[in-house]
């Protein structure tokens, strides 16, 4: 029985195939429809499944446990003059939050300038300059590849050093080994003592092109005034949304913000970006579909038009066909198979154009992605979907033919 079946789809598949080569042109501007839609599907989900899995990858290196504390919030609704008008967050935060926080396990204060860092002959323009202290390590989640990181001595003596990201030491030291040596930061020289592991790009930016240097030293050259990000890692992930009411209550009463008003600073997390992200990906998903539904349509009511044209054509074929004994079921499936075929071929061309599509867009974003099944899956399953939909009343229109009108058809 399961024999038969499979010997009948072969000769359907077998009678489609001819049918289509039999209209080259005809079939080829009949998929276009499908082509599209797919096309269009296959490029969005691709994009953004890449996406998905790469920022995925960069957020959860960066920990999920750390709040930052700064001016700004990362995700902007509404007035931006409101938070441009707020004071700088600075010392006397970092201070309280220190000395009172008893969730935190790391507080460390950061500020960044850009200068030119030099060695020898080898200059390099808008480097990042990081001021920071030895907690740096806990709440950024990296670690020295070679070398050390400051000590809690090298933060309060405001030593003249600096750890470098990798990319940096590479390019002002080629291969040699940049410990020990002295580079010119600005105006002043810092003693390399350490290179950290290298972090990667993200979405083509560097994230290993800087300098940090202690932030005492850091505030005596660039100045006490400039606004403060304070990175606060708590003592367990599970303390995570208790960590920020003590950070806000602790906030609220060093910046003496009255009861009635509202907070006049910001508590970032890692979750603010990934909400942000996931809200304008399901706006594309959005789009994806209808933009696809259209195209899916029209294609649709041009399998459907062709069929019918076909089905027409060969009303004496289908005439004969039941005088010598083919049932209904049979030539319902001939030409269903053939309104499945001419969809697939358009869905296949569409998955192969938007795979590479797809590609393409994470290359220029400088993001790397592979191939994702579901996407295949997904293109498969429209453009099978449209087929069997756009097919069956022309097949069915067939197969309930009368053979003796079908016969006499001219």
């Amino acid at each position: 029985m399961i024999r038969d079946s499979f010997a009948l789809l072969g000769e359907y598949t077998g009678m489609a195939w001819q049918s289509i080569i039999a209209h080259k042109m005809r079939s080829i501007l009949t998929t276009l429809g499908i082509l599209i839609g797919v096309t269009t599907i296959i490029t969005i989900w691709t994009t953004i499944q890449g996406l998905n899995t790469y920022i995925g990858s960069v957020l959860s290196d960066i920990g999920n446990s750390v709040v930052y504390v700064e001016k700004y919030p990362w995700v902007i609704k509404g007035d931006f003059w409101k938070y441009r008008n707020r004071k700088n967050i600075g010392w006397r935060e970092y201070e309280a939050i220190r000395r009172h926080s008893r969730l935190a396990r790391a507080v460390t204060p950061q500020v960044v300038a850009s200068r030119v860092a030099a060695y020898d002959d080898k200059k390099l323009e808008r480097v990042a300059v990081l001021g920071t202290t030895e907690t740096f390590t806990e709440t950024g989640s990296v670690t020295p590849e070679s070398g050390r990181f400051f000590t809690g001595a090298d933060i309060r003596n405001k030593a003249r050093l600096t750890v470098l990201g990798a990319q940096l030491a590479e390019e002002l030291f080629k291969k040699s080994n940049p410990l020990g040596k002295r580079i010119r930061i600005g105006d002043l020289k810092y003693k390399v003592i350490g290179v950290l592991e290298r972090q990667g790009d993200f979405f083509g930016q560097s994230r290993d092109n800087f300098a940090i240097v202690p932030i005492g030293t850091f505030r005596n050259v660039y100045g006490q005034q400039r606004g403060l990000q304070i990175a606060v890692l708590a003592a367990t992930s599970a303390e995570l949304e208790d960590l920020k009411e003590e950070l806000r209550g602790i906030l609220r009463q060093t910046r003496k913000v009255p009861a009635a008003e509202e907070d006049d600073f910001a508590i970032n997390q890692m979750d603010q970006l990934t909400g942000f992200y996931e809200d304008a990906t399901a706006t594309l998903y959005a789009i994806i579909f209808i933009i696809a539904a259209i195209s899916l349509l029209v294609g649709g009511i041009g399998i459907t038009n062709i069929m019918m044209v076909s089905v027409t054509e060969r009303t004496r074929e289908i005439g004969l066909r039941k005088a010598v004994g083919a049932k209904k079921n049979n030539i319902l499936s001939q030409f269903l198979m053939e309104a499945i075929a001419l969809s697939s071929i358009g869905g296949v061309a569409g998955i192969l154009i938007g795979l590479l599509a797809g590609s393409l867009i994470l290359s220029l974003l400088k993001v790397t992605g592979g191939v994702d099944l579901s996407a295949i899956f997904v293109g498969f399953g429209f453009s099978a979907f449209v087929g069997v939909v756009s097919g069956f009343y022309p097949a069915y229109k067939a197969a309930t033919m009368n053979p003796i009108d079908s016969l006499r058809y001219e």
